[in-house]
C-alpha cells in the first residue's frame, strides 16, 4: 500500500510539474506587453486608489520572462525576487517527487 501512494505522488508530481512547465511557455509565447494593459483588479488599487507591494508583479515578471529586465524593473522591483524564489520553491517540492528522492 506505501508504494502505491509513492507511486501515484510521482504521476501528481510529474503532472504539475508537466503543467507548470506548459503555463510557462503560454506567458512566454504571449508577448511580453500582453498584460500591460487593462483595468486594475487590485483590491487595493480599486477600493483605496492607492498601490500595494504587488501591484506590477505580474506585468514585471512578465517581462522578465521576456528578459526586459529594465521594464521589469519599472512595473515592479520586487518581481526580481519573488520570480526566482518562486521557481526555486516549485523546482525544490516537485523534483524530488519525481525522482524520488527525500527533500
Amino acid at each position: 500500500m506505501k508504494h502505491f501512494f509513492k507511486k501515484h505522488n510521482r504521476i501528481i508530481a510529474a503532472v504539475t510539474l508537466m503543467l507548470l512547465s506548459i503555463i510557462f511557455l503560454i506567458l512566454l509565447y504571449l508577448p511580453a506587453d500582453f498584460f500591460d494593459n487593462g483595468k486594475s483588479i487590485c483590491l487595493s488599487k480599486v477600493i483605496a486608489n492607492r498601490e500595494c507591494y504587488a501591484c506590477g508583479m505580474t506585468r514585471g515578471i512578465q517581462h522578465l520572462i521576456h528578459l526586459e529586465f529594465e521594464t521589469a524593473w519599472n512595473f515592479n522591483k520586487l518581481s526580481f525576487i519573488v520570480f526566482p524564489l518562486i521557481m526555486f520553491a516549485i523546482l525544490k517540492e516537485l523534483l524530488p517527487q519525481i525522482f524520488n528522492k527525500k527533500n
